[in-house]
């Protein structure tokens, strides 16, 4: 049994790995200045919990075996100045993850966007095969307890490899450190502008992260990605590189179905970017262990990772869809594969500009034409939330202009946002609602219940 100290145990990624740790025996402790849900709840019912918020220096002991720091603190925490001033091991999140998986085969899925749909087909499929591996994923899944499994036993693991950085003292990129044995990417788009300042400073970590593959490894990459492609291409490491490309499908009443040599497959998802992510999950399996008509045997009863096309409700001519969609190019490929699974109804989407790339004046140019296929744009944000978080002013008319749609909605205040989408008639209506946050408060209840009246 070993004794861990997670400094900012709360957040998403670092509370999975605590409880996931706690799990497997070993003394777990932690602190944070708050706390909310899941994460709360879940470090309660694992009794993991702070007793109180705030950071104690006093927690710090000698006889501790590591010291796991998380995103959220910062270089002058005084837990991590104790840690440091007693000679202890300081590990970022992927830092303790890459040590934990040194002896294991490192499946690592990479890319802007699709990370954790394809970490979540796969682990589907996995798990219907009854084939146990580790795995450190971004989400909830269905079916599964926590997004962190550890043993000591199975032989790979499966990442989800995120670009951002470490920890406050280790700015390296996540998935940096992971150095896979089997990686995907599936593709590139800027994000994370408060940190990677240029899109050059952005494709170089994913040039590093190709060239930080074990030697004989194989990289697997989405070939409709040009500059993806070009910089598979460019790379000198000796790696298999194997491009995949959107499967064969239709769409017939609302359902896709995927054609395979066996006959149609009807799938529980939908959109070329799902079937894109479908395509590289297939690959991995296959790398795995899964052969192809075994993959195409469990991926029919795959719903989705939490949060991704999530259908909340459904009226007899309405729908509503939740998505975590924010990056430009998330939200595109979300609102076309809406419309293109419900051609003939009406598509209202509404995006909520809530991180600090999205809030950032001069990168909203590249929400250009994401919400070109909506019938009804709409865009919320939060004026109070870029004072809070220092950031420049923008105006409604800033938006309209960086979208491209003269007909945006452009809403300011939470009340206003959540009145007008009460009101609306939804007859032959999908509405879909793209967001990390929640809308300053959205009341999902009352609209759902104004969603199956049509």
């Amino acid at each position: 049994m070993n004794k861990y100290h997670f400094i900012a145990i709360g957040g998403s990624a670092m509370h999975s790995l605590a409880i996931a740790l706690k799990n497997n025996g070993h003394q777990i402790s932690g602190s944070d200045d708050a706390i909310f849900d899941p994460a709360l709840s879940q470090l309660q019912k694992a009794k993991i919990c702070p007793e109180e918020m705030g950071w104690f220096p006093e927690k710090i002991l000698p006889h501790l075996d590591a010291v796991i720091l998380g995103m959220h603190a910062k270089k002058d925490n005084p837990e991590l100045l104790a840690a440091q001033k007693m000679g202890l091991s300081v590990y970022s999140y992927p830092e303790f993850i890459a040590q934990y998986a040194q002896n294991k085969t490192r499946v690592v899925i990479a890319g802007s966007h699709g990370k954790t749909t394809i970490s979540a087909m796969v682990l589907h499929v996995l798990n219907y095969h009854q084939k146990s591996v580790d795995y450190v994923i971004g989400a909830q899944l269905e079916g599964f307890e926590n997004s962190v499994f550890l043993s000591e036993d199975n032989e790979f693991i499966v990442l989800e490899g995120d670009e951002y950085l470490s920890s406050p003292i280790d700015l390296r990129p996540k998935f940096h450190h992971y150095k896979p044995q089997i990686a995907l990417i599936s593709g590139i788009a800027w994000d994370h502008v408060n940190v990677f300042k240029t899109l050059s400073d952005y494709n170089h970590q994913f040039e590093l992260f190709i060239d930080s593959i074990s030697a004989g490894g194989v990289l697997v990459y989405n070939k409709e990605d040009q500059q993806l492609c070009e910089m598979v291409r460019a790379s000198q490491n000796t790696i298999r590189k194997e491009p995949y490309d959107i499967l064969e499908h239709s769409v017939s009443g609302g359902i896709t179905y995927l054609e395979t040599d066996e006959g149609a497959i009807p799938l529980m998802i939908f959109g070329k970017h799902n079937l894109s992510n479908l395509s590289g999950a297939k690959w991995l399996c296959q790398l795995i262990g899964i052969d192809e008509d075994d993959f195409y045997q469990a991926i029919g009863s795959f719903r989705g990772a939490s949060k991704r096309l999530e259908q909340l409700t459904a009226g007899k001519t309405s729908r509503l869809f939740k998505d975590f969609a924010h990056a430009p190019s998330k939200v595109k490929a979300t609102t076309q594969a809406v419309k293109e699974q419900f051609a003939d109804q009406k598509l209202m989407a509404c995006l909520e500009l809530h991180t600090y790339s999205s809030l950032e004046p001069s990168f909203l140019v590249h929400y250009q034409n994401s919400l070109e296929k909506a019938d009804i744009p709409i865009v919320f944000f939060d004026p109070e939330a870029l004072k809070i978080k220092n950031r420049t002013p923008i105006s409604p008319q800033e938006i309209i202009d960086a979208m491209g749609r003269s007909d945006l909605i452009v809403f300011t205040h939470p009340d206003d946002l959540n009145e007008f989408l009460l009101e609306q008639e939804y007859e032959d209506i999908v509405l879909l609602m793209m967001s990390s946050g929640n809308y300053g408060g959205l009341d999902w209840e009352q609209l759902k219940a104004r969603l199956v009246q049509f």
